[in-house]
């Protein structure tokens, strides 16, 4: 008799609110039709992994198949398996990488309606193929959309959301492109008329916003003015009556470095809300100081954007303030200052300024300190292990309860659902009541992967002290021994915040080491001359496999 060995399967199942909404794809039936596959195939289910109301655009947010990755990491199945293999991802590029994680672990990856694995050489061919078939379909669709966008702007109609000045109403026409018609908002439009006129008058974007922000006034999104807020309204030809289209190509992953060669800007049918006379006033006015040389800080700013303000927690930003000595010299004096002062003025906070060479002799000192002090990273090791195994009480809780709601949202939906087949509810309430329960479930399912998945972390083994020693070792050898692009490169990749007391002095750093910066940055050893006495070698026994922060 010959003994065969009872494949172990993972099913990964997603669907997205707007396949949901559009296309009536059914969670449940992606995992009816896969459980019924792996028992006509006498595979045991493992685990099932369910992405609710996700976009497969990335795998941000996807909690299940992050966990789904982390347990393949320990060889808990031998295949995965989908529905269709879009579930697993949109692109191309991001499929493939998923299932060569899969191969490392000597995993393999099935579809079951396209009926292949890729176990053999031909499945993989076949999913290479049919991924690329895929993403030329996405593709596809979105230039479709790109084209009607195109189409409309051309003849004067506006896409998306308004500025501040406008809003969308219900059009008079039958057409598709009247059935909405944009109009002025007269208490809006008279902010965007007053800033046009003083930038005209030769004020500049700060003491426009700081002036808006003391007055109370506020953004569409209903936020304080920032020099950027400002700058966006003034450089936007729709209050002259135009329509601009196509300014950035594929603004989500390339943002303003997709400058488009192609810019489509004509004549809208919305009200002008300035005349044509103030806008090319204003215009000139940018283009001219956008000739002007930028302020450049003398010296090397190595905490910007790292410093908190003790008043706001905005991150602080360099600044500078020149003064005069008795025999005239020029004496400059550089800060670090609240960002969000020097974006929105003093109706949003203060400046709070500390001076850039005390600020960072404190955080190198601090860095030191844990280095030569063991006491000092002991308690930091404590604390570290300490917040660790305090999360996880609050998170089972959490956890407890979500659980609970659960299943009480699956009750409601299997009593409508009888209530459905014996005609004791009429179809178009069945329908409605089921859509919002299913939005509730999913919700509360996402959220019980992410904690599973925060969980999962969080009761790893405690972190020893060798192992932080080891780290802020090399992390201080770097930091004293480096160039200063260096420096501040490994700054911003570890230093997470440093915080200022209320006498604006360093009151915590918090240093975050994951497994790339550990690989990447601090495996190179400093020579023997420069190493600390007694300090731990830099190539470890023990490996870093997951993030730790530490507050010093």
């Amino acid at each position: 008799m010959i003994y065969r060995a009872i494949k172990k399967i993972a099913i990964y199942a997603r669907v997205s609110t707007e396949e949901q909404a559009e296309n009536g794809y059914s969670i449940d039936a992606q995992l009816d039709i896969l459980r019924n596959y792996c028992t006509t195939t006498q595979a045991e289910v493992v685990d099932e992994y369910v992405d609710r109301g996700v976009s497969g655009k990335s795998i941000d947010g996807r909690y299940e198949l992050q966990r789904l990755l982390k347990d393949a990491e320990e060889s808990k199945f031998d295949e995965v398996i989908v529905w269709k293999f879009n579930r697993m991802a949109r692109k191309n590029i991001d499929l493939l990488h998923i299932v060569e994680k899969l191969e490392k672990n000597n995993i393999s990856f099935r579809s079951y309606s396209e009926n292949f694995e890729t176990s053999t050489p031909m499945g993989r061919f076949a999913l290479q193929m049919m991924g690329a078939v895929g993403e030329l379909e996405r593709n596809t669709i979105i230039d479709n959309v790109k084209m009607g966008h195109r189409q409309r702007a051309r003849m004067g109609f506006h896409n998306g959301k308004v500025p501040l000045g406008y809003t969308i109403v219900e059009g008079k026409g039958a057409s598709r492109e009247a059935k909405t018609e944009v109009i002025i908002v007269e208490e809006e439009a008279v902010i965007v008329r007053y800033i046009f006129e003083q930038y005209a008058a030769g004020h500049g974007l700060k003491t426009i916003a700081n002036d808006l922000n003391h007055r109370g006034r506020k953004t569409k999104n209903g936020k304080p003015f920032s020099t950027t807020a400002i700058r966006d309204l003034l450089d936007n030809p729709m209050f002259v009556g135009k329509i601009r289209y196509n300014q950035y190509e594929n603004w989500a992953e390339k943002r303003r470095k997709g400058k488009s060669s192609d810019t489509i800007l004509v004549d809208g049918h919305h009200p002008p809300m300035i005349s044509q006379e103030l806008w090319d006033k204003v215009q000139l006015l940018r283009k001219k100081k956008g000739t002007l040389p930028k302020k450049r800080f003398e010296g090397e700013y190595l905490l910007t954007g790292l410093i908190r303000c003790p008043e706001c927690g905005a991150a602080m930003t360099a600044s500078r303030t020149v003064n005069r000595s008795k025999d005239g010299e020029k004496i400059t004096r550089m800060y670090y200052s609240c960002g969000r002062f020097r974006s929105q003025g003093s109706a949003v906070c203060h400046a709070n300024s500390v001076r850039k060479v005390e600020a960072e002799q404190a955080v190198t000192e601090r860095i030191r300190q844990a280095v030569v002090n063991p006491e000092i990273l002991q308690r930091v090791v404590r604390s570290v292990n300490e917040r660790r195994s305090g999360r996880i009480k609050p998170l089972r809780d959490e956890l407890t309860a979500l659980q609970t709601r659960i299943t009480s949202l699956e009750t409601k939906k299997h009593k409508y659902l009888e209530l459905y087949e014996i005609d004791d509810i009429d179809r178009d309430m069945f329908s409605e009541r089921l859509s919002i329960l299913n939005k509730e479930l999913d919700t509360e399912l996402t959220r019980k992967s992410k904690l599973e998945l925060e969980l999962q972390d969080d009761q790893a083994e405690p972190v020893s002290y060798e192992l932080v020693r080891s780290l802020v070792t090399n992390f201080d050898a770097l930091l004293r021994n480096s160039p200063f692009q260096q420096r501040k490169t490994f700054l911003h990749l570890i230093v997470k915040k440093i915080t200022l007391d209320e006498r604006k002095r360093v009151d915590s750093v918090e240093l975050s080491f994951n497994e790339e910066t550990d690989k990447h940055f601090l495996s190179i050893a400093p020579s023997a001359e420069i190493m600390a006495e007694g300090a731990f070698p830099l190539f470890r026994k023990e490996a870093l496999k997951s993030n730790i922060t530490i507050s010093i």
